[in-house]
């Protein structure tokens, strides 16, 4: 192995069964997770009964753009690094993964300077569009210069590819922490709605400079930036990256980024107070399915590994483990959320948000779904189909969003939520389909391939050639 790598782990370490190792890494994340759902809802409650709930309604908002158009600027950089760095790093080969590394980082930078040029641009022309007042249209803009660091995510593959979750798992809570900070110190003053967008700003800043430092650390302690220059190379001898990269910039844009437009939409349609019931109760299912979705970052490094090795056995069966494992963990979820909804709203966010309990509800189940199906994206991902995956994505969101006004004007809230329900469930069948005909697609490839084999044997067998013929 090359001496740069020294500090690699060994080949044999990838003999560690793959659900005992992912169980250990989301461990080392929930470590930090369950602190941060803590402090994560602190920061949120402190927002909300400062603001009350129309100011906190534009500032939703105004964070739900920025966000949006940070993960749609984003190219989802890590996945790259999992899955093109985990080969060359198992080999010991420096130059490839530096490519990798160098590849990745260029794409960071593409995503940070057309985040921030559409994000302060939007944010001064589009306000009024956008469910803010335009008086707050600078402070928008302001605001949306932390997309800058929203699109880097190059170090967070770095830390993955590395089994560093447990210094990962701090990301979130070095964020919360400092939000939290801020916007006590704002709540005490008295503060406007400015300072309340600093200090939530400033997290996000201080998330991305602790997993950047982490990083590099740990490319020293391995010898991985010796001679390392951004300039060089980049998806040369990297079949395929190029068309991966897009691929899972799109896939994760429309996700994640849906997410966050949906309640720019719901704002735009119903009003800033709906948007914030709709932002309380994602909240809070998003922490109460924050566990069980920590396996997913978990979850692609153990595919590519084995992908890498060839082992697609394996592969299926840490995916039957996992749904297994989601599907239990999602059922105590939903029935948490049903039996004490009301309750948890109150207590944490107060009284008055406490009507967002039924809409949660809808949200924990749409997320309870969404975990029963955690495995078949990741698999697609490893075997280098994130654009097939992609396909059943847009068409599913798409109908989502063409039913959305109907449905607000109809059923307000509860119809975006029912209507979120059975998107996740057809995403879920989507994906599932998908998965099975790539997996009988290798199987019939492979048959082929073998099938193949004697034939072209006998052909070149000189055994075969009859005594006496002409040459």
């Amino acid at each position: 192995m090359n001496a740069a790598l020294k500090d690699a782990p060994p080949k044999d370490a990838t003999k560690v069964n793959p659900l005992t190792r992912m169980l250990a890494n989301v461990g080392a994340l929930l470590s930090g997770r369950g602190l941060n759902a803590i402090v994560g809802l602190a920061y949120i409650a402190v927002t909300t009964r400062s603001l009350g709930i129309e100011v906190f309604g534009f500032l939703t908002l105004i964070n739900a753009f920025a966000q949006a158009l940070g993960e749609m600027a984003k190219f989802q950089s890590w996945q790259t690094v999992v899955q093109y760095g985990a080969k060359p790093l198992m080999d010991g080969d420096r130059k490839t993964f530096q490519q990798v590394m160098r590849l990745a980082l260029v794409l960071d930078g593409i995503g940070a300077v057309a985040g921030v040029a559409i994000g302060v641009g939007g944010s001064l022309l589009f306000s009024h569009y956008m469910g803010w007042p335009d008086e707050l249209a600078p402070e928008a803009a302001l605001y949306c210069l932390s997309i800058g660091v929203m699109t880097s995510a190059t170090g967070v593959g770095l830390l993955r590819l590395f089994d560093r979750f447990r210094m990962l798992a701090a990301e979130q809570v070095v964020s919360s922490a400092v939000r939290l900070i801020g916007c006590a110190i704002a709540a005490s003053m008295d503060a406007p709605i400015e300072m309340f967008l600093l200090a939530w700003a400033a997290g996000t800043v201080a998330s991305f400079l602790y997993v950047a430092v982490i990083a590099v650390w740990s490319l020293l302690q391995r010898g991985l930036l010796d001679g390392f220059s951004l300039f060089g190379p980049l998806g040369a001898g990297l079949p395929g990256v190029w068309r991966f990269a897009w691929a899972t910039n799109f896939s994760s844009t429309i996700e994640v980024g849906f997410t966050h437009v949906l309640t720019l939409a719901i704002g735009a349609l119903v009003g800033p107070a709906p948007a914030a019931m709709w932002r309380v109760g994602r909240q809070v299912a998003d922490g109460m399915a924050k566990p069980a979705r920590l396996m997913l970052p978990a979850l692609h490094p153990e595919f590519a590994r084995l992908r890498a090795q060839k082992d697609d056995a394996a592969m299926l069966r840490l995916a039957r483990q996992i749904a297994l494992i989601g599907g239990g963990v999602a059922g105590v979820l939903l029935l948490v959320c049903l039996l004490a909804g009301p309750w948890l709203l109150t207590i944490i966010m107060g009284a008055e948000y406490a009507s967002a309990a039924g809409i949660m509800s809808w949200q924990v189940a749409a997320a309870a779904i969404s975990i029963m199906a955690l495995p078949i994206e990741p698999m697609l991902v490893s075997m280098h189909a994130a654009g097939a995956a992609l396909r059943v994505r847009i068409v599913v969101i798409a109908i989502y969003f063409a039913a959305l006004v109907p449905l607000l004007q109809i059923f307000d809230l509860t119809g975006a939520g029912a209507a979120l329900v059975l998107a996740s469930t057809c995403m879920a069948i989507g994906m599932f389909i998908t998965l099975r005909s790539r997996l009988a697609a290798e199987a019939a490839a492979e048959r082929e391939d073998k099938s193949a084999q004697p034939l072209e044997q006998t052909c070149a067998d000189p055994r075969n050639e009859r005594k006496g013929d002409p040459q």
